[in-house]
């Protein structure tokens, strides 16, 4: 799926974030909002504005749809950082102007665009041959009046990601059928086999996962709410969910099972590449960065097993403006698009796992396999992940700030703090954001 930050939401080099930004602003006259239907050589345009890998032009997707529709020309943008993506389309919206045709959307956007700019977006509700997607990706771009926003590209359903020669070094299972056993149903149980890898181990150096942060994460995206209740109102100070997530997470940071590493911060790359923990909490898009930044000589050596819970953390959307001259047109484009055998496609060629229920029984997708991590069934294990997840998902406008906030909170505790003081410091973190 390409490199998983520039897909979900943290900043590249700032000479690209300018590129980028010429590119979005330079490209305002191909809009949406120009009044009439735009065309080229004969053929109706339909605008789209992407970023990161979302797999539509870095495959045939988009070639195939135009010859299969001869009378349509899609041109299409693409950011490679999503936030700086966002802050133009942000810009955009406000001025009523600067708009594509169709613009994807970062899942931890949705909730913000639901609530903030809902009269900007068509209503894909009634668009032809959109039952398909899994109800939990469908209600995080529903209006409380029923209007759909997106529809769903990808999801990012988490497993565990282990080395099966540091689990062996540790006298651990290595099958991941045995391996998963271990945890199975309990968070704290993934806790306490850290607690034996680290008895048994015979590389001290070697810790048992990246950081807490990433239990914390699969915890709380488990569950139906984390951090907003459905009227918009923070619950996460008193939501039993995330205080037992944030307690199990500190444990593990309190009791050196932690390299101290946060995933995609400084130092983490380096730690897959030299074995410097023997887990993290993966979603499907993580194995193809992890695949690249672990390297060749590692290939063979990682695993991927069932987590104890299914959770999902990442996924983004299409959506098309109202006043985009061409609406119906651009409905039908990212209906096909969406569709599961072109989900199921991009599965097979990049790895982006299918927001759609059809695609996931799919056998291109049940037949998944992964040559780096072992040749673990990679379709079956993130598609049972998905089924797990609860038919309601509550988000805020937040979301995602909010859980950058605790994960920066819990690597207090992994750097000396106390629990309760680095809890404060989260808490007053958050309020700053909400306000």
């Amino acid at each position: 799926m390409g490199t998983a930050r520039n897909r979900f939401g943290s900043t590249l080099a700032s000479v690209t974030a300018a590129a980028v930004s010429l590119v979005l602003v330079t490209g305002c006259g191909s809009g949406s909002d120009s009044g009439k239907a735009r065309t080229k050589d004969g053929k109706t345009v339909i605008s789209m504005g992407l970023f990161g890998v979302m797999g539509f032009k870095e495959t045939d997707l988009l070639d195939r749809y135009m010859k299969e529709n001869p009378d349509i020309l899609i041109e299409a943008d693409i950011a490679g950082d999503e936030q700086t993506y966002y802050t133009a389309l942000q810009t955009h919206l406000a001025a009523g102007s600067g708009l594509k045709d169709i613009q994807g959307i970062e899942i931890g956007r949705a909730k913000e665009l639901v609530d903030t700019r809902a009269d900007k977006f068509a209503d894909l509700s009634k668009t032809e041959g959109v039952d398909h997607f899994l109800p939990w990706k469908e209600s995080q771009v529903t209006t409380k009046d029923g209007k759909v926003l997106g529809l769903g590209t990808d999801i990012g359903p988490m497993a565990v990601c282990y080395r099966k020669d540091l689990f062996e070094q540790a006298g651990l299972p290595t099958d991941r059928d045995e391996v998963a056993k271990l945890w199975e149903g309990d968070w704290s149980k993934f806790v306490q086999v850290g607690r034996d890898f680290k008895a048994k181990s015979k590389d001290s150096k070697v810790s048992y996962m990246d950081s807490a942060s990433g239990v914390f994460n699969a915890m709380i995206y488990g569950d139906e709410k984390q951090f907003y209740d459905t009227d918009g109102k923070l619950i996460y100070q008193d939501n039993p969910v995330v205080k037992q997530a944030w307690s199990l997470a500190t444990d593990a940071a309190t009791s050196g099972l932690t390299a101290r590493l946060r995933q995609f911060q400084p130092g983490w790359d380096p730690g897959l590449a030299n074995s410097t923990f023997a887990t993290t909490v993966c979603p499907a898009w993580m194995l193809a960065h992890i695949s690249e930044k672990a390297g060749p000589a590692n290939k063979g050596k990682w695993d991927v097993a069932k987590a104890p819970k299914g959770a999902n953390w990442g996924g983004s959307f299409l959506g098309v403006m109202e006043n985009s001259p061409v609406k119906e047109e651009a409905k039908k484009l990212i209906a096909w698009l969406t569709a599961p055998e072109q989900q199921a496609y991009l599965f097979d060629k990049l790895g982006n796992f299918p927001s759609s229920k059809t695609a996931l029984d799919m056998p291109e997708v049940t037949g998944g396999k992964s040559a780096y991590f072992s040749d673990a069934p990679i379709g079956q294990i993130f598609g049972a992940a998905a089924k797990e997840i609860p038919d309601t998902q509550v988000l805020g406008r937040k979301d995602g700030s909010i859980k950058d906030t605790f994960s920066a909170g819990i690597q207090l505790v992994e750097q000396g703090k106390s629990a309760d003081e680095a809890w404060k410091t989260t808490d007053e973190r958050i309020q700053k954001l909400a306000r």
